[in-house]
């Protein structure tokens, strides 16, 4: 790895070239505004309003897991159906919810592309969709893991999940103990997107 993220990981280091999915995507986005069926800056707009309205959804969903056990058991029961419980219509056939242990980490990514739970996460980083990221955390994920300042103990097994068209996934985190009593709205409030890729643990 040539640079180590930085701390907003906005942008992400050895980016590399588009993927084929992303010059689709422009070339699309091209030919929409050449045809004068949108403009540039309503996508921009749509984009801005997508980012406020959705990377909540995350945090709330798993707050209430936290705080429901009966709705955190089917939230890993069916992912998808517990989201449908918030009005989250997700794209993906199936979601599905890995919960982190003193025993297991879990931590998402997809190798071949960028599947992403949009719409409980929002959009996904640029450093998830990077070659680098999808390339080096499977093969040395403790490694990838401490440049997001999150350190795996030995003892602790850490599992790669790997997204794809049909399936998408969201980590569980475990709770900090100091959390205790607080309303699900102060919990969501330390439930950030990266926390519930698995690259970091949400902190009291």
């Amino acid at each position: 790895m040539k640079n180590a993220h930085d701390h907003s990981h906005d942008r992400s280091h050895d980016e590399g070239p588009p993927s084929e999915y992303e010059i689709m995507s422009r070339a699309l986005q091209e030919l929409l505004e050449a045809k004068g069926v949108v403009t540039a800056e309503q996508i921009r707009r749509r984009m801005e309003q997508f980012e406020e309205d959705f990377p909540y959804r995350g945090s709330r969903v798993i707050a209430h897991a936290w705080a429901d056990p009966q709705f955190r058991k089917r939230l890993l029961e069916d992912g998808k159906r517990a989201c449908a419980e918030f009005g989250i219509d997700l794209e993906a056939d199936r979601l599905i919810a890995v919960e982190n242990t003193p025993e297991v980490h879990n931590v998402i990514v997809c190798t071949l592309c960028s599947c992403y739970p949009r719409a409980l996460l929002g959009m996904p980083p640029t450093w998830y969709k990077s070659e680098n990221y999808r390339r080096r955390v499977v093969r040395e994920p403790r490694a990838v893991l401490r440049e997001f300042g999150t350190v795996i103990p030995d003892d602790v097994t850490l599992r790669v999940h790997d997204s794809n068209a049909d399936m998408r996934y969201v980590v569980v985190p475990m709770r900090p103990a100091a959390t205790k009593g607080w309303s699900e709205e102060q919990l969501a409030q330390i439930l950030t997107r990266d926390t519930l890729v698995g690259v970091t643990v949400p902190k009291a």
